[in-house]
Order: structure tokens, then C-alpha cells, then sequence
């Protein structure tokens, strides 16, 4: 097919969290004299990984957040997973379809991927084979996390196809060498969001996880036909 290995983001890829984390960080962030809305979030920290959020929102305020910063973000969070979160619709039955070995790279912490997976029926589907920023130097949009999910499951980078949601993740992967399709059917995802995700390197843009499968090996076809196929 092209492809040795397929790479989700876990929030607004694999289950439909990005609002529910954005109005958890803007009442954080609010709270401690950094005013932000949820869309504020969304617009400003869409798969940045909560390290690299904080390092910016800090060096703005010019103070260190409270050691007990990521704990509130985190207890906030996973208390509204609990009530509000779903699975993105289809996911669970195109992930048992695809004939390919899949892992998860998400900017989340470890704990909060198990509990949003887990809350979403989602996974048992995909450990052990889930990976978090917490793990890398660097989050994304830097490609640290994509190349090391890679090393992890024994794929050459070229060999790997990743499913992104967000600017900071395309970006990432195809820093990393890697195809991307850029996913917008998430409650987050509002118009131009589509443009922003091809502009920022996305083969292939969609917006309904039924299409996955096809669009992989469409993917695959052309690149594994095409020397040097660079999908920009």
C-alpha cells in the first residue's frame, strides 16, 4: 500500500475532546491572570503540547505559572471527559478495518490520553502503542514525537502516514518526513479550518472518518508509485 504504519493524534482525531480541554484551560489560565476564552485556546494552542503552551502564556505574563498549574488544567479536564466526552463518530469501526500496524502520538499527558481513550471505548483498540509528548524533548510542532512513535514501532518515517487534526500537527509530520491527512470533522473544527490544514502540509483534507480507509491506500498508491512524492 505505500504505507508501513498509520499515526493518529488522539484530541479531535480519535475522540472529540478539543472543546471540553479548551474550556478547561481558559477557566485555568483565566483564573491565574491570563484571560483567555475557549475559542482563545483553540485559535492560539490547538495541538501544542502543554509544555510548549505554558513556556509561551509564562514568558507573556512575564511569571511562572503555579507548580500546581498542569494538575488543576488536568483535574479540570478529566472531571468534563466524564460527562461530555464521545469517540469521533465511526472511529472505533475504521480503526478495527485497517489492516496496518496504528499507534497514537498525542500532545496530551499520558494520563490524560488513557482516561480520554478509555472514556471513549477506544483503548483497548490501541495499546500498548500510544505515545505522548511527555515522552520528547520537543512537542509539536516540532517533529520529535512523530519520529520517535516511529523508532518505537520500527517504521522508516517516509513509511508512515499520520492522521492530524491541527496546524502544529501537520506541521510536525511532515516535518518528520511523513504523509499527512488532515482531519476536520471535530466539534472544534469551524470554517477555513480545512484551508488552514492543507496549507500547512495535509495531502488529503476530510471530514468523515468513513473515508479513512479509502483515502489511505489512495495515499499509498501515489506514494509508493511516484518517485520522491512530496504530498504538499
Amino acid at each position: 500500500m505505500g504505507f508501513d504504519l498509520v499515526i493518529f493524534d488522539c484530541d479531535g482525531v480519535l475522540v472529540d475532546s478539543e472543546v471540553i480541554s479548551c474550556r478547561a484551560h481558559a477557566d485555568t489560565l483565566t483564573r491565574h491572570g491570563f484571560p483567555i476564552t475557549p475559542d482563545g485556546v483553540l485559535k492560539r494552542f490547538l495541538g501544542v503540547s502543554d509544555r510548549e503552551a505554558r513556556r509561551i502564556v509564562e514568558s507573556e505574563i512575564g511569571r511562572a505559572l503555579p507548580e500546581s498549574f498542569e494538575a488543576e488544567v488536568k483535574h479540570a479536564t478529566l472531571s468534563l471527559y466524564a460527562d461530555d466526552l464521545s469517540a469521533i463518530a465511526h472511529v472505533g469501526d475504521v480503526i478495527a478495518a485497517l489492516d496496518l500496524p496504528k499507534c497514537v502520538a498525542s500532545s496530551g499527558t499520558p494520563e490524560k490520553i488513557h482516561h480520554g481513550l478509555t472514556c471513549a471505548g477506544l483503548y483497548d483498540q490501541l495499546a500498548p502503542h500510544i505515545f505522548s509528548a511527555a515522552q520528547v524533548k520537543r512537542g509539536k510542532p516540532a517533529p520529535d514525537l512523530f519520529l520517535f512513535a516511529a523508532t518505537q514501532m520500527g517504521a522508516s518515517p517516509t513509511r508512515c502516514i499520520v492522521i492530524e487534526d491541527s496546524v502544529a500537527g501537520v506541521t510536525g509530520a511532515r516535518a518528520a518526513g511523513m504523509t499527512v491527512l488532515g482531519f476536520h470533522g471535530g466539534s472544534h473544527c469551524t470554517a477555513g479550518h480545512e484551508d488552514l490544514l492543507r496549507q500547512a502540509g495535509a495531502a488529503i483534507t476530510f471530514a468523515d472518518m468513513r473515508q479513512l480507509p479509502d483515502l489511505i491506500a489512495q495515499a499509498g498508491q501515489k506514494h509508493g508509485s511516484i518517485a520522491g512524492f512530496s504530498p504538499v
